[in-house]
């Protein structure tokens, strides 16, 4: 039974058309919705709307969808077409009147909403763990090969010396911002949209600071209608910040892809990290690097169609705001594959100090010629000018 079944029947077509594929999206949810169910059954004990016993038997099956959960063995069936409704149904079966009475000052809205920024909070912790995992890599590179002279490039050309270390310590330190950029959008979503029904609040005194406690949520997103608004909006900034860490994996991968090319040589990547051709034997090519260079462009079209999705509704639920929800569960899984894989290539690639060294050819002094004239007392003009003889 659908949570708004009202005793007649919907067309078929429709109702598989509203419904999508929201249903395989939800598997992720399960845990997340039975976390705020309980804090939601424990508040309705709080207020006198159920009984103490029905209270520790609802928080108990809930522990207990939990537990199936994680074993692959609950069910979100397409005739559900939600977690909320499969786990509504159970609970049910399950417990009966108790099971009825669980939405009760709940609406599907502020349910979904709930369940997605406790699922976004754990994804956002998780990220920020893996870009910590990321910067450590990154650093320990620069610890061994960050001494190593290497030609710096401006326009694709060859333009003053550069370091190994020069060029890591370039992603450190915009690593160490994504990762500022992440906390504050962390520290934005963390607030409970629990409560406040279908966008207008609930026509009971419930205790909506006692439910943003339970789910250590640090304050409460107080007005109804901004909880519907904030929707896709939160989640835009999400992926935004995704996006800029993204961002630098793109432009490492190119660099790394460009300075191992067998006509730099600069960096070396082990062939166990490199895939082969069906046909050329005598291929390894950088696959993973090349994905990850297209993934930051993917990560950004997720961005552009969640604003689209959202732009020029009404203010208030509208059922558009379903589809913001596949891109950002996609957005998560892909950045946090990324980072797994850039931290891998950051452990094991390798630097040719020869190759590097080589690469310092003379048209890369000339500043540093130009200077030396300057420190004699040449005007810089006329330094730059001599400098440019030959070049």
């Amino acid at each position: 039974m659908k949570l708004w079944e009202k005793g007649y029947a919907v067309n078929k077509d429709i109702n598989e058309f509203s419904t999508g594929n929201d249903y395989l999206l939800d598997r992720v949810l399960v845990k997340y919705d039975c976390i705020a169910s309980i804090a939601h059954a424990k508040m309705l004990r709080k207020i006198g709307v159920l009984t103490a016993t029905e209270s520790k038997k609802l928080v108990s099956a809930l522990n207990e969808i939990i537990e199936l959960d994680k074993k692959g063995e609950f069910s979100v069936n397409k005739e559900d077409e939600d977690c909320h409704t499969s786990i509504e149904n159970y609970l049910t079966k399950k417990l009966g009147d108790a099971g009825k009475k669980i939405h009760t000052a709940r609406s599907r809205n502020d349910q979904v909403a709930v369940a997605l920024r406790l699922y976004y909070k754990d994804e956002l912790l998780k990220c920020e763990r893996l870009i910590e995992g990321f910067i450590a890599a990154l650093r320990l590179f620069d610890m061994k090969y960050g001494s190593i002279k290497m030609p710096g490039y401006t326009h694709t050309r060859k333009a003053m010396p550069s370091s190994i270390g020069l060029w890591a310590g370039a992603f450190i330190e915009s690593m160490e911002d994504n990762l500022r950029f992440l906390k504050n959008v962390h520290g934005l979503i963390d607030q409970s949209p629990l409560g406040t029904g279908a966008g207008y609040g609930v026509p009971l005194a419930i205790d909506r600071a006692f439910t943003a406690k339970e789910l250590k949520f640090k304050k409460i997103q107080e007005n109804p209608i901004y909880v519907q608004n904030s929707r896709g909006k939160f989640e835009s900034t999400i992926v935004g910040a995704l996006s800029m860490a993204m961002f630098d994996l793109n432009k490492m991968a190119q660099d790394i892809i460009i300075f191992s090319m067998p006509e730099f040589g600069y960096f070396i990547i082990p062939r166990e990290l490199t895939t082969g051709s069906s046909m050329m034997p005598q291929k390894k090519n950088p696959d993973s690097l090349e994905i990850m260079r297209a993934n930051y462009h993917v990560i950004n079209s997720y961005e552009f169609r969640i604003k689209e999705v959202i732009s020029n509704l009404l203010s208030g639920y509208n059922r558009d705001l379903q589809l913001t929800k596949e891109p950002m569960m996609r957005s998560f899984d892909m950045t946090v594959q990324t980072l797994r894989i850039a931290t891998i290539l950051m452990r094991k690639i390798q630097v040719d100090k020869k190759r590097a060294a080589e690469g310092l050819t003379d048209e890369v002094f000339a500043t540093e010629r130009a200077y030396t004239l300057v420190k004699k007392g040449v005007p810089f003009r006329d330094a730059y000018k001599e400098a440019a003889k030959g070049t």
